[in-house]
């Protein structure tokens, strides 16, 4: 419990619990209204809570089962954020725009992708040497544009789990892709959205630059969490694998050590002296007279 009145009062210091004035509200965010202050509606922060611990969760059990969550947020406010955390647990982003397609034409993204990457190979490797200079600055010039818009998904082969937006409003070309998909979606929703649009809603300010940095933080770090405990799993795994073969090199080795004991006992009983046959009648002897 205490845990949560410090994270509430973190939030409240943020000013996570300001919405947008009353007149630009959704009827469907009453149920995360706590009231309304000077023409302005103000977020339940233990509904904010709750939230947030629920999403936090469900982000980290997708981490340790090893899937991406892709971040989205294209506002101004929140680019810098999202892309620091991003990069920090690893996951894919977008903080440029979005491209239509991105995930329901996924293929054709990363054609785009590959293109991109073979430009920088291009220009790392020496071989865009034998271009003359206007060619070299147009395909820098390429890289860069498309570095700016696909350089945060390069590392993705695959659609990801999950999507987490900071303004699920602004992101509306991507939510819709992603259900159409059946992705799971999370997203900060403010008073002016539909919480029902996303699976996990969390009440926020999305507008807000420290309200924005609370959030994403607290759910990267749950990220991390998930990711570390895959990691301690694998370890774990590879040590029980590595018991695994001593023991059976133990016993291989007891088995060996068992033939050549029999082996040696064989030549052992194999060396022993045999008594000497004396031969009877009719086996090389004598036949004797009168007989």
């Amino acid at each position: 419990m205490e845990n949560n009145t410090s994270l509430q009062q973190q939030l409240l210091e943020a000013g996570v619990h300001f919405g947008h004035l009353k007149k630009k509200w959704n009827p469907k965010m009453l149920p995360y209204i706590f009231a309304e202050k000077k023409g302005i509606h103000i977020i339940d922060l233990n509904k904010t809570v709750e939230s947030l611990q629920e999403a936090a969760a469900a982000m980290k059990a997708i981490a340790r089962s090893g899937k991406k969550i892709m971040f989205v947020a294209t506002k101004k406010q929140a680019k810098e954020i999202v892309m620091e955390s991003a990069k920090r647990v690893n996951m894919p982003f977008v903080t440029e725009r979005w491209l239509g397609g991105m995930l329901t034409n996924f293929n054709t993204v990363r054609k785009s992708v590959k293109k991109m990457q073979s430009i920088e190979k291009m220009l790392a490797d020496g071989s865009a040497e034998n271009l003359n200079k206007k060619e070299r600055l147009t395909l820098t010039r390429e890289k860069e544009k498309m570095e700016k818009v696909l350089g945060g998904i390069a590392q993705i082969s695959r659609v990801p789990a999950a999507l987490f937006m900071v303004d699920i409003g602004h992101e509306h070309i991507a939510l819709s892709e992603a259900k159409r998909l059946n992705i799971n979606t999370f997203g900060m929703v403010d008073t002016n959205c539909d919480p029902n649009k996303v699976d996990f809603a969390i009440p926020a300010n999305d507008d807000a630059t420290k309200s924005i940095s609370i959030i994403v933080n607290y759910i990267t770090a749950a990220i991390a969490e998930g990711l570390a405990e895959r990691q301690a799993d694998k370890d774990s795994d590879d040590t029980d694998g590595d018991n695994e073969e001593t023991a059976e090199a133990k016993a291989a080795r007891f088995e060996q050590k068992q033939g050549e004991g029999d082996d040696r006992g064989k030549r052992a009983r194999g060396a022993a002296p045999t008594k000497r046959r004396v031969p009877g009648p009719g086996a090389g002897g004598r036949r004797p007279a009168g007989k």
